[in-house]
C-alpha cells in the first residue's frame, strides 16, 4: 500500500491517543495520530518520525503520523492500513494460506462481529481477522501492547464461525522487519491471549506475517513462527 505525500519529522511528545507534537523543519506542529494504541517504546521524544500530509484542507490536523524509527528500523504505526496491506497480499496470492480466492470483501459481520475479510474459493468460504502488530522486544513481536476487549470478542466469534463450516484466520501483521518470532502478550492481557490460544486449539488459523516497510508504502512479506500457542 503506497501513501501519496510524506515529510520527515522529529517527534516531542503525545498529549494523549490521538495527537501529538512534532517538529516540521523546525517547527512545532500538531499531528494526528493513527493508532490510539500505546507505542510507548516507538514514540519517544526526539525519534524521527514519517507523516502524510492530509489530503482534507479543512482538517484541523495537516498531517497524520503513519510510522517511526526504532533504532535502524521504520515501523509503521498506522491501524488503519494493516486490513488494507492484508487484503491485497490475498489478492495477489502472497498468503500461501489463503491461495486462489474467488470471491473477497471487506468489513462483513458475522454474529456480533464485523471481521475485517470474508473470502470464498472452490471448496470452501471463510473470514480473516487481521491485528496489527508494533511492539517488539529482543526480536519478539506481541500484541496488543494495551489490553483488547474487542480484540477478545473478536477471538469468540471466529471460533464459532469456524465450528459453523468457514474456515477461520487471524493475522497479525508485523508492521516491520526483523523480528525472530510472534508471541500474544499474556502480561499485558492474559483474557485476551487465552481466547486466542483456545480459539486456535477450536481450529482457528493463527498465522504471523512481517512488512516490508518504507516511508512511502508497506507490503506484506514473510511468514513468521507464531509460539505462546
Amino acid at each position: 500500500m503506497k501513501y501519496k505525500e510524506v515529510i520527515e519529522a522529529q517527534f516531542i511528545k503525545r498529549p494523549n491517543r490521538f495527537l501529538a507534537h512534532v517538529l516540521v523543519d523546525g517547527k512545532e506542529e500538531i499531528v494526528h495520530v493513527r493508532n490510539t494504541g500505546r507505542c510507548r517504546e516507538i514514540l519517544i521524544e526526539g525519534t524521527k518520525v514519517i507523516l502524510e500530509k492530509s489530503k482534507n484542507p479543512n482538517r484541523k490536523t495537516a498531517y497524520s503520523l503513519i510510522a517511526a524509527y526504532k533504532g535502524n528500523t521504520l515501523i509503521n504505526i498506522d491501524s488503519q492500513i494493516p486490513n488494507a496491506v492484508v487484503f491485497e497480499g490475498i489478492k495477489n496470492n502472497k498468503i500461501s494460506e489463503i491461495l486462489n480466492v474467488e470471491n473477497i470483501k471487506r468489513e462483513v459481520t458475522y454474529g456480533d462481529s464485523r471481521f475485517d475479510i470474508y473470502f470464498e474459493r472452490e471448496d470452501s468460504k471463510g473470514f480473516i481477522e487481521v491485528k496489527g502488530v508494533t511492539l517488539e522486544e529482543n526480536g519478539l513481536a506481541m500484541f496488543p501492547d494495551a489490553p483488547t476487549e474487542r480484540g477478545r470478542k473478536h477471538m469468540e466469534e471466529m471460533a464459532d464461525a469456524v465450528a459453523n463450516g468457514y474456515e477461520g484466520y487471524i493475522i497479525f501483521l508485523i508492521q516491520m522487519k526483523g523480528v525472530k518470532a510472534f508471541s500474544p502478550n499474556f502480561a499485558m492481557d492474559p483474557e485476551f491471549s487465552e481466547e486466542l490460544r483456545k480459539s486456535a486449539s477450536l481450529g482457528v488459523k493463527v498465522m504471523a506475517y512481517d512488512a516490508v516497510v518504507k516511508k512511502d508504502e508497506i507490503i506484506i512479506s514473510d511468514p513468521i513462527t507464531v509460539i505462546g500457542l
